[in-house]
């Protein structure tokens, strides 16, 4: 009996402990929650305690949300622009008003760097173009010159003559009776004047 009532005298204050004990607890456990991670690097290592691998891919997540900036070996942090394929130096993990605008205006300006050399891209493939096309058409031009030196000229086909058998007059073949006869025929009428009597005329009547 006295072991009862000494135990129902026990319990209120073993409940009361209890009670102190989770109460410290979960007061800990507040203040670790109530500390958020101050940049990146230390929100991942939070992230790298998670139990399940779905849990501390969601938490790396979170991190790169909430934190742009990365810390650098000598301080300080640092802004990757994926869109300008660049850095920047930043004082805290995440840019300031001041930072961010400077970021933007180095984007606006790399935006115009980019618009001038694609415009100067185009205008050099476009000369090279013309260029293409003024050799080949150079070349067309030699090629058709080529052939057209190498096509054999025709030649002109002699004059017939309009009289069939006439022979123009001294034109005759030296050495054939055709040329030769006209000299022998007058050589023998010279001879022929040699040995005829010349006729007398008649007498005149008074």
């Amino acid at each position: 009996m006295s072991d009862l009532v000494a135990s129902r005298r026990a319990a209120p204050l073993l409940i009361a402990a209890a009670g102190f004990i989770l109460l410290i607890s979960s007061h800990a456990h507040a203040q670790w929650w109530k500390r958020a991670p101050v940049d990146f690097e230390e929100c991942a290592d939070a992230a790298e305690k998670s139990t399940t691998k779905a849990e501390k891919t969601a938490a790396l997540a979170d991190c790169n949300a909430k934190f742009a900036g990365r810390r650098k070996p000598g301080g300080g942090y640092t802004y990757y622009d994926f869109l300008q394929d660049r850095t920047f130096d930043i004082a805290g993990p995440n840019p300031t008003p001041e930072e961010q605008k400077k970021i933007d205006e180095s984007y606006t300006a790399y935006l115009a760097d980019q618009r001038r050399s694609n415009e100067a891209a185009q205008a050099m493939a476009r000369q090279q173009r013309e260029q293409q096309e003024q050799q080949a058409q150079q070349l067309q031009q030699v090629v058709l010159r080529s052939e057209v030196e190498r096509v054999p000229v025709p030649v002109e086909r002699p004059k017939v003559q309009q009289t069939v058998g006439a022979r123009p007059k001294g034109a005759c073949t030296k050495g054939s009776f055709s040329c030769e006869w006209p000299r022998l025929s007058e050589g023998l009428n010279e001879i022929k004047k040699l040995f005829s009597p010349t006729p007398s005329k008649p007498a005149k009547k008074s």
